[in-house]
Order: structure tokens, then sequence, then C-alpha cells
């Protein structure tokens, strides 16, 4: 018998399994390979051999950025085979990928779902990705991504989901939720349902200068204040896998830091499944320079508490010797084994190893899975600007759909899919031609300069696609500028000038600079990149079928010379620093959002007026729908703690709640705030709660007015 009846514990399966391995099994099981055609049948001889811990299904470092086809049904499970009935021990391989808003149905970017302040969304989406996912035999996602952003210039602020720590943790634990399942005696063994991975760990998103890979210099305290609560919101929620980031952290590359890696996240937040390392980044601490080569590269990193290493080789080549040399301990090495194999015991490999042929992605709910891609896609779109143009009125007989993006498809998908057609989505200008089916749709399907001035100038209203391509952001694609793509500023002084009105659509995966834009144009729609049924999104959108309720989950400045700007920064010693060229103030502020219809939220009350370290403070208001349309808010309650040890935040979020309401209609929302909320990562290196008065506010964007009050006693 190969390992011990699934009847007892997880525990005891591993132990008996860890006691009859040789040391090259188990460092077998510390590495993730890719499996290229040319080196297959070596790699297949060295599973037989000692096993394998983990496969990757990407041939390059930016997997989901690029079109690819995956490895078919019929491969995993001949490699899962060979690993099951042809090696020593029989452990199956965890196979993973980058499945990051979507498999085959894809969602709008984790950006796009962050803006509609609605986790339960962010959940169901990420169950469908997983169900999709584990319908093809694969095991592992490394996502969410939770790297908190303050620099619209990085590419990878797509992935993310934007620039506060509570919205993100809130967002990290229901991605976590939707793709295991909620944490329980099962684990993650669920069928349909597939391990995830929580990344960058940690602080990848303050790389200096807005540059993939690139430095980064974080205060303990901001670190514990800002850019961790995501990742221990996940392992609370019972994330399987955690991913080292490439970059160095105050001098320490993060796959090589036992600070992070180990005190933090292992002992003092309890992980206990395992930590692999992003792409190469184990090999690239030579790079970093602070080893000399690949040996000790290894030894460093495993040290630390890298688990598993993905791609670069340095466990296969020296880890062994390491140990047989007492530089790593047997003891070190035995704890990420048990990591490594207790996380396949409970994702169910053991009983089942292979791909279910019957349960393939063609016998799932599509057309399920995108009703729902189309509906969070409309629910996440954030209305910047209406003059009352928008929605478009039904009876509009002459409509210019133009721009850069009017006739794209692949845009619409963002920057990481995979196993999708680019030409799968819709257009916009298909998607209004059908919405509008008695309009004359008026597009300019060459995308020259002078016919798209001409359609607009027979049009009544101009529907103006503009923004950036999916080939503009995602991994290693860091813009200095976050002005709009060359020729469309031009384009939209063109059009304006011919005084039509103009409703600009945005297509994008980061804030972009619309300062110009915004004075001018009747209304502006930011439809970040939506997915699939995106272009269908967005008509349902402008043509009021969809009443927009997203926020803006990060704040969009006026131009870089602001970067980083963002709502939650620490009180100055003096009032207003400024800039003599621009206003301080984002464009567009975090939580910001219209709608079709007008709220109203007042009668604030705040119980009780003082409270103990223990207690908590319930903050209620009246939320009411003061327009004629049925319509949702977000609801959102900030707090600043008025004096305390060390500088801190203006305001921070400390709960919203995204409300629908009908016309006319009321309802009161409550928040609670207890020590969690109210206490900081602070003097001593510790969590404190210090006694004193605490300001808060609720409304609808983080500029909220209505205020309150308590004391901490």
């Amino acid at each position: 018998m190969k390992y011990k009846d699934p009847n007892c514990s997880v525990g005891e399966r591993v132990e008996d399994l860890l006691a009859r391995m040789t040391l090259e099994e188990k460092v077998a099981q510390c590495v993730q390979i890719y499996i290229p055609p040319e080196g297959r049948e070596e790699i297949l001889a060295r599973i037989r051999k000692t096993g394998l811990g983990s496969r990757i299904l990407s041939a390059v470092p930016l997997g989901g950025s690029v079109t690819q086809r995956t490895a078919g049904i019929a491969d995993l499970n001949e490699v899962q085979r060979i690993a099951v009935e042809e090696s020593r021990l029989g452990i199956p391989i965890l196979s993973g990928m980058d499945v990051i808003h979507g498999q085959h149905t894809v969602f709008p970017i984790p950006l796009a779902m962050a803006a509609a302040f609605d986790p339960a969304a962010l959940e169901q989406a990420s169950a469908i990705a997983a169900a999709e996912t584990a319908s093809m035999g694969i095991h592992w996602t490394f996502a969410p991504m939770m790297d908190i952003a303050r620099d619209p210039r990085w590419g990878r602020i797509i992935e993310g989901y934007g620039e506060d720590p509570y919205l993100g943790a809130q967002m990290a634990a229901a991605a976590v939720r939707g793709f295991q399942g909620e944490l329980d005696e099962k684990g993650y063994a669920r069928p349909g349902r597939v391990l995830a991975c929580a990344k960058h760990y940690v602080g990848y998103g303050a790389a200096e200068g807005g540059r993939d890979y690139n430095t980064g210099e974080i205060t303990d305290h901001t670190l514990r204040n800002i850019y961790l609560p995501p990742f221990k919101a996940a392992v609370q929620a019972g994330v399987g896998t955690v991913m080292s980031a490439f970059h160095d952290l105050n001098g320490e590359p993060a796959s090589g830091s036992r600070y992070l890696l180990t005190d933090i996240l292992k002992d003092e937040f309890g992980f206990e499944g395992f930590i692999v390392s992003d792409w190469a980044s184990v090999g690239e601490l030579v790079n970093h320079r602070v080893v000399a080569g690949e040996r000790d590269a290894a030894a460093l990193a495993f040290d630390a508490g890298l688990d598993m290493e993905m791609i670069s080789e340095c466990y296969t080549h020296h880890l062994a010797e390491l140990v047989q040399a007492g530089e790593i301990s047997t003891q070190r090495l035995d704890d990420a084994v048990r990591r490594v194999l207790a996380v396949k015991f409970r994702l169910g490999l053991f009983e089942r190893p292979y791909a279910d042929t019957d349960r393939q992605l063609e016998q799932l709910p599509l057309d399920e899975y995108r009703a729902a891609s189309r509906r969070a896609a409309a629910r996440g779109m954030v209305l910047l600007k209406n003059n009352g143009l928008l929605p478009l009125k039904p009876d509009a007989r002459r409509v210019a759909v133009i721009g850069p993006y009017a006739h794209e498809r692949r845009t619409m998908l963002g920057s990481w899919v995979n196993d999708i057609l680019a030409d799968e989505p819709g257009t916009l200008a298909d998607a209004l031609r059908a919405a509008l089916p008695e309009a004359q749709i008026l597009t300019a399907p060459s995308g020259l300069y002078d016919e798209m001035l001409m359609a607009a100038a027979e049009a009544d209203v101009v529907v103006l696609a503009l923004g950036e391509s999916h080939a503009r952001n995602g991994e290693y694609n860091c813009v200095a500028s976050i002005e709009l793509p060359a020729g469309q500023q031009a384009l939209f002084d063109a059009l304006a000038g011919l005084g039509k009105p103009l409703a600009v659509v945005v297509y994008t995966g980061r804030p972009v600079a619309l300062t110009r834009i915004a004075p001018q144009a009747d209304a502006l729609l930011l439809a970040w990149h939506p997915g699939s049924l995106g272009a269908e999104a967005t008509a349902d959108v402008l043509l009021g079928a969809v009443n927009p309720g997203g926020k803006l989950p990060v704040s969009f400045p006026r131009g870089e010379g602001q970067i980083p700007v963002h709502y939650n920064h620490n009180s100055t010693g003096r009032f207003n620093p400024r800039y003599h060229d621009m206003p301080v103030t984002p464009l567009f502020p975090f939580g910001f959002g219209l709608s079709y219809t007008r709220f109203a939220i007042d009668g604030l009350e705040v119980q009780p007026q003082a409270v103990q370290p223990g207690g908590r403070v319930r903050v209620s208001v009246t939320v009411t729908n003061i327009g004629e349309r049925d319509g949702e808010e977000v609801v959102q309650c900030y707090l600043q703690d008025c004096v305390s040890r060390l500088t801190r935040p203006v305001r921070e979020l400390k709960g919203f709640e995204r409300v629908a309401l009908q016309a006319g209609e009321s309802r009161r929302v409550s928040f609670e705030l207890g020590a969690e909320e109210l206490s900081y990562y602070g003097p001593g290196g510790r969590w404190v709660l210090e006694p004193g008065e605490f300001k808060v506010w609720v409304g609808s964007d983080s500029n909220a007015s209505l205020e309150g009050s308590f004391r901490v006693v």
C-alpha cells in the first residue's frame, strides 16, 4: 500500500509517507518545472525516478499575457499516470497555471471587480474560474494577486484590488473562498475547486518608479498597516499557497527573507500551506547580488522558508547536497515536504489524481457563466461624469461609434487570459448595433482619423471609445506617462470641436490622465478591460439597462507628477503641501462613482459615544434613493484616529456596503467598528489600540462629509 487509508488524518498520512521518502524524493517535492516538448522524455524519466512536486503549464514567464494553449487533459493524465503508477511512492503531481480573472469565461480584470465593491460577486467569479480550470485537469491557480498599488505607472496594478488595504483584504478573502471553497474540515478537496495562491508576497506594488521587478523601501509600520492586511486576510480564509515576490524589500529580496516568509507569514500569521517562488526568483537572487551562485541561492531561499522553487532549478541541483553538508537541516526539509504533501492530500489528489474526462468544459453551464461575466462587467463600470447625455435615448437615430477601441475584441479581455481566442469577444460597435436595432450606427472600421470625424459630423450623438490596449498593461508593461496613447487626445479635441453630444468610454487597466477630457466630455464612463461580454456590458450601461454603481478602487491622478496620490495619506506637519502647477487633489478620488439616479445619506448615529477597548461601536446612516430610477449605492465608512503615537492616515476605509434601492426607497445601513478596525501597528512593534477621540465619516466616496465621533476610554 503506497499511502495510508483516506480515513486517517492528513497529518497521519503525511507522516507515513514522509517516513518512507529518500532525500532525493523529498527534494523533488520542492520543485516546480515546465515540461517542454524537446525535454519531455528526460523529465518523464526523472519523474519515474524521484517523483515531482509540481508542473507549471506555461512556457514563458509572462504566462497569461500571451495567447497560448495549455496542455490538454490527455497529456496531463499521461504525465500524472507516470507519477502515480511508475514512480516508487506514487505521489501525484500538482499542475498549476495563471488563471487571473477567468479561464474560458473571462471576467473583468481584478481592478474592475474591486470597483464593484462587492466581494460576493468576486467570490462567484472566482468559483466560476475554478470550475472551468478544474474541468481542464488543472489543480492550482497563481491567483489572487493582492498587492496594494499606489502607482498607476505599474502595469500590474491591473491584477490587484487598488490602493486600499481594507478593500484589498475583503476582496482577497472573497477570491480565495471562490477558488478553494470555504475553509472547513474538507479543506479544498471539493470537486470544481482549485488551489489558490496569494501573491506577490509582499510589497511588490511599491516597486520604485512603478517598474516591474524593481526595488522597494517600506517601513515596518507601513508594511504592517498597508501592504500585509490582504495577505493576512487570505491566510485567515485558508489560502493553500503563497507566492514570494521578485523584488527586494528594504535591501532584502523577498524570496530570500526569513523575516517575511517565516517570522511573519508562517510563525505570526500561522500559515499552514506552502510558499512557492515566483518565476525563477530563487535563481534571480544571484542577480540581486546577495549570493554568488545557485548553490547559495538555494541555501538562502530554502532556509528563509521558501518551500517550492518555480522554474529555476537551484533546489534540484543543490538542495540534497546542502542537507548532506548540514547547511540546511533535515527538519527544515521535512517541514517543506510536509507542507507540500499536506496540500496534495487536502486537495484530494491522492484519491483523484486524474482529470475527469466526463466533466469537461463543454459540460459546464457556460451560458450561465457568460451571463455572470456580463453582470459583473456592468456593475464594475464607473460613471465619472454625466451631464444628462446618458443613458442614451432608445429612439436615437444616428449614433457614431468611433475611436481606437470601437472595433477592438482582444483588448476587452485584459492582459491575462488563457485558452481564449482573441476574436471571441464582441465589439462595442456591434453591441450598440444590436442594442439599437432602429438606429443607424455610423462607424469608421478602418480607424482613419478623417473617417471618424466624418462619421461624427453626420451623427446625432457620438460614442468615443478611448483607452489603452491589453498589451500596454499587465506584467512587464509599465509606463512613464499615464497620458492616453499617442493620437487619442488629438482625436478627442477634434471631436469636441464639432459640438456634438459626446460620450467617452475608456477601456483601461490602470488610471489614465483624463484631465483634458473630463471638462469637455458630456459623459465619461470608465469601462476597464471588462472581459468576454465586455462590449455587451458597456452597451447595457450606456443605454441604461444597467444603472452604473461602480466606484474607484484607486485614485485617478491629474498627471504622473502627482504620483503617488492616494486618499489615505498621513497627516503632515504643515497644512496643504502643494504644487505650483497642479492641484494636489486627484482628478477623481478613491471611492468615487456616479449613477443615473441620486442618493442622500443622512441620519448618522454613532453608539456608544464612549467605548472600552474590547467593545464595539455601531455607526449607522439612512441611505435614500431620491432620484427617479432604481439604482445601487456603495455606502462607505471612514475612520480617523485623532491623536496617535505615530503619524496615521487622515482617514481610512473601515466598512462599505453596496445597497440596491428602488426609486424613493430608504434603508438603514450599519457598520460595526471593533478592536481590529480601531487598532494599528505602532509603537514598540506591536498592534495597539490607543485611548482617545476618533472621527468617523460616512458617504459615497473618500471625501465623505457626514461626520460623527466617539471616544475609546
